[in-house]
């Protein structure tokens, strides 16, 4: 009998994503890609938490694993459980398993809250549920229709050319898959025009774009059709902070990218992001990064230079 001919095995999306995303990211550190909204990263060994701010956004972990933290509450994910977050938030980023044979490999790919708002209005299957309202990041089972879609994605990244017309599809795949996932009531909740977490979505985007001014949280609680209470309340469920908080973070964060991008000294950048008091400013810098100002600049640029230094030498070996 002649033999019968073998379909050739199908690839491991995982060993594809860690092929690709590895030689995107060979060296440790997080890479912006050519594709709209998608970046991926690589770290060589655990670190503790490190402060930034969370865009809306599903992160993945290819080969390793993560931990996000949030105010009080732990969001660990690993190669079978992704990290989905709603909001722009502050977070501490750790990296609980990697090594140089073996490093962190993964991706995070913005997600379009217009996007997710015209899925659900097509939608219209599963209900709003309050109770997510409590948090505004999840963590959520990696199924198989997900893991292919985000497998194609990062595939483009060999096929450049195709991006313009496939990654429009892809990104509105990704949406509807994550609106079927386990994390759908999330999402819903901050995407639905209306809600309560859309109404916070908007005050936080006011926020970012008005973090130097006075702030009168009534007004902004207006602003948004909410009451006082209820909105101190949500956002504080949302964000783990306070709206004045969240305005001091934003504040603090520019500040310091300003005199380590733009080289403005610590009295200047305080008054450019809204501080009267460079005095106030220092106090307060100091209570946030653990350093005062001028002192910590001069440490990051001291370890960028270290970095460079010897990146330059493993290259030149």
């Amino acid at each position: 009998m002649p033999s019968l001919i073998q379909p050739p095995p199908l690839a491991n999306p995982v060993a594809t994503l860690c092929r690709i995303i590895g030689a995107h990211a060979n060296t440790a550190g997080d890479f912006s890609t050519c594709i709209p909204g998608l970046s991926v990263y690589r770290r060589d060994a655990p670190a503790p938490p490190i402060t930034c701010i969370v865009e809306p956004s599903i992160v993945l972990v290819v080969q390793g694993a993560k931990e996000m933290v949030i105010g009080a509450n732990a969001y660990p994910y690993d190669t079978t459980r992704f990290l989905v977050t709603s909001l722009n938030i502050p977070a501490h980023s750790a990296v609980t398993i990697a090594s140089d044979t073996a490093p962190c490999l993964g991706l995070v790919f913005k997600l379009d809250l217009r996007t997710l708002a015209e899925l659900i209005a097509q939608d219209g299957r599963l209900p709003i549920s309050e109770h997510a309202l409590h948090t505004s990041a999840g963590v959520g089972a990696l199924n198989p229709k997900l893991l292919g879609s985000f497998t194609r994605l990062i595939e483009l990244l060999e096929e450049t050319d195709a991006i313009p017309v496939l990654w429009p599809l892809l990104q509105r795949e990704i949406h509807y898959r994550l609106l079927l996932s386990d994390q759908a009531p999330l999402l819903r909740n901050i995407a639905s025009v209306g809600s309560k977490g859309h109404r916070i979505a908007k005050a936080i985007d006011w926020l970012k774009l008005n973090y130097a001014a006075p702030l009168r949280v009534d007004a902004l609680a207006s602003q948004v059709q909410m009451g006082l209470s209820t909105f101190h309340q949500h956002f504080r469920q949302l964000t783990a902070m306070s709206p004045l908080q969240y305005q001091k973070w934003l504040r603090l964060n520019e500040a310091k990218r300003l005199m380590l991008n733009e080289d403005l000294d610590a009295a200047t950048a305080a008054f450019k992001v809204g501080y009267e008091s460079p005095s106030q400013f220092s106090r307060e810098y100091g209570r946030q990064f653990g350093t005062p100002p001028k002192r910590d600049i001069a440490e990051l640029r001291q370890g960028a230079e270290r970095k460079a230094a010897a990146s330059h030498s493993v290259s030149i070996e």
